[in-house]
């Protein structure tokens, strides 16, 4: 595999496998285990004296194909493929702590990420200090002796704030902490933690990388370092391992990944300006646009904007839900990053279990919208929010 190959180039062609009959399209190896030619054989693969699969739930080949193709497109030396984003994350978190550490996060994050870290890793003793992370001091002021993990998403979901990921890296180094971040929402297309200094990135597979509404899925990437002292182990005895079938689905997925965010970050940002002219609406924060509070942290890691937009109603709550109601195109989800366009209301879906303090300290009012921008005519989506608000009072 050429390592000059550009993103588009490389999510075709990146890590493929052939068997003997030279199939055009990937094979899915739909097997639990694997055959060994002799007893010495088998003793010898498992004490990794020699290479090749053991059992599906380490390693496969599709699995290995879409776990190479990812590490080809975000620059890694490994990853990990997982049954869900959440595996991933959660994963990649509990896999390096243990009882007396300490987790610095982002307090911007998917509700069953904040879950994570704020409810299930204080159960096993590790402590969590969740901070405003768009400010570098924040994250600065929370370190402590024991930490060892600093955990964010950017741009952040639904609010769409940005972190400087390589400002925190720079502080994690400092004091020998690893940064996680979760890139679902830039996409490997616009962001590359990795080269920005974070050590994992986390991807829920079953947004942008299916972006079809097919299959769960995440991916863990890192150095092989890594990788080999915290995941592997964690990865082989809790069993987050994800089915061949969908390492399958998602190789397809990745062919088409540039082409669909093209042109659901062309549909984002269009309707991102439609929407900010408009009388009902009371603010739009998208990161492609000169009025995002963050523009210049955008311009200096991000190479686009994001398929998503944060949309803030004047009517509240009643307006939200008349919008959503009203579209025709746009249909009521609470993924995201798929090819048909998809509108939630995350105060009472994706982030219903924070308290209504929590909510207002993320920006999520009950006006707050989140739109997914799908692949479909731009005009047309224009045009259907424009009949959806000219129903909803000003």
């Amino acid at each position: 595999m050429s390592k000059t190959w550009r993103p588009a180039t490389q999510l075709v062609h990146g890590g493929t496998l052939r068997s003997q009959y030279s199939e055009t399209s990937e094979a899915i190896y739909l097997t639990q285990g694997f055959v060994y030619d002799s007893a010495e054989a088998a003793e010898a693969r498992f004490k990794g004296e020699t290479e090749g699969y053991i059992y599906a739930r380490y390693g496969s080949p599709t699995n290995d194909m879409f776990e190479k193709r990812m590490c080809a497109m975000e620059g890694a030396e490994e990853a990990r493929a997982t049954a869900s984003g959440m595996a991933a994350v959660a994963a990649a978190i509990l896999c390096q702590v243990k009882a007396g550490d300490h987790i610095v996060a982002a307090r911007a994050l998917f509700g069953s990420c904040r879950w994570v870290v704020e409810t299930l890793a204080p159960k096993y003793g590790i402590e969590c200090t969740l901070v405003d992370g768009r400010h570098l001091e924040n994250w600065e002021k929370a370190i402590r002796p024991n930490t060892k993990v600093f955990f964010l998403e950017s741009p952040t979901n639904p609010t769409l704030e940005v972190v400087d990921i390589a400002g925190v890296a720079k502080l994690a180094n400092q004091v020998g902490a690893k940064v996680v971040v979760d890139n679902v929402f830039a996409t490997p297309i616009f962001q590359k933690p990795l080269e920005l200094g974070a050590h994992i990135v986390v991807y829920s597979a079953t947004k942008h990388i299916d972006g079809q509404g097919r299959s769960l899925g995440g991916v863990i990437l890192s150095d092989r370092e890594w990788v080999t002292e915290h995941l592997q182990d964690y990865y082989r005895h809790t069993g987050p391992a994800m089915s061949p079938f969908t390492a399958w689905t998602l190789l397809k997925g990745l062919e088409t990944l540039p082409l669909r965010v093209k042109q659901q970050t062309e549909n984002a940002g269009k309707i991102a300006d439609f929407l900010a002219e408009q009388k009902q609406v009371a603010k739009v924060i998208y990161p492609g646009r000169k009025d995002h509070p963050q523009a210049d942290i955008v311009a200096s890691q991000m190479k686009g904007g994001s398929t998503l937009v944060a949309i803030e109603l004047k009517g509240g709550k009643e307006a939200a839900f008349a919008l959503q109601n009203a579209l025709d195109i746009v249909k009521i989800s609470n993924n995201l990053g798929d090819a048909k366009s998809l509108i939630t209301h995350p105060a009472t879906t994706t982030h219903k279990n924070l308290t209504d303090e929590a909510r207002a300290e993320l920006g999520i009012s009950p006006g707050t919208v989140r739109l997914s921008a799908g692949i479909e005519d731009t005009d047309d989506l224009i045009e259907d929010f424009a009949q959806a608000l000219s129903k909803i009072k000003a």
